[in-house]
C-alpha cells in the first residue's frame, strides 16, 4: 500500500508548488487527490485492501471507523470536503473557479489529513 502513500505526497507537494503559481483549480484537484489517497492507504494498510471509489465522504467514513480522529475531522469539515469533491470532477471539466483562501484551506485539510494518518498508523498502543 506504499504506492497509495507515495502517490499521495507526490499529489501533495505539487498541490504546494501550484499554489505558488496561482493555478488554484490544479491546488484544489491535487488536494483532492492527495486526501483520497491518504485515505486509501489507511484502510488499505489496516484491512490489506482500499475501496475502489472517488468519494470523499465514503472515505472519510471508511477511515474514520478505523481512526476516529478521522471521522472527527469529517465532521468538522464537511463543506470544505464537498467542495474537494467537485474539485475532483470540476477542476477537469469545468469553468471553476477557485479563490487562493479556498484552495488554502484544501491543502491545509490535506495536511491535516497526513498528519492524523501517519498517528494512526504509526502510534503504539
Amino acid at each position: 500500500m506504499e504506492f497509495l502513500r507515495d502517490n499521495a505526497d507526490a499529489f501533495l507537494r505539487n498541490a504546494e508548488k501550484l499554489l505558488e503559481d496561482g493555478e488554484f483549480k490544479l491546488v484544489a484537484f491535487n488536494s483532492e487527490q492527495a486526501v483520497q489517497l491518504y485515505l486509501k492507504y489507511l484502510i488499505g494498510s489496516k484491512l490489506g485492501d482500499f475501496p475502489k471509489t472517488h468519494s470523499l465522504k465514503k472515505l472519510f467514513r471508511d477511515a474514520g471507523s478505523l481512526c476516529p480522529e478521522l471521522f472527527k475531522l469529517f465532521e468538522e469539515n464537511t463543506p470544505l470536503i464537498g467542495d474537494m469533491e467537485f474539485a475532483y470532477i470540476g477542476a477537469r471539466y469545468f469553468p471553476t473557479e477557485y479563490t487562493e483562501s479556498e484552495v488554502r484551506q484544501m491543502l491545509q485539510l490535506a495536511l491535516k489529513v497526513r498528519e492524523i494518518v501517519n498517528e494512526c498508523l504509526y502510534r503504539t498502543p
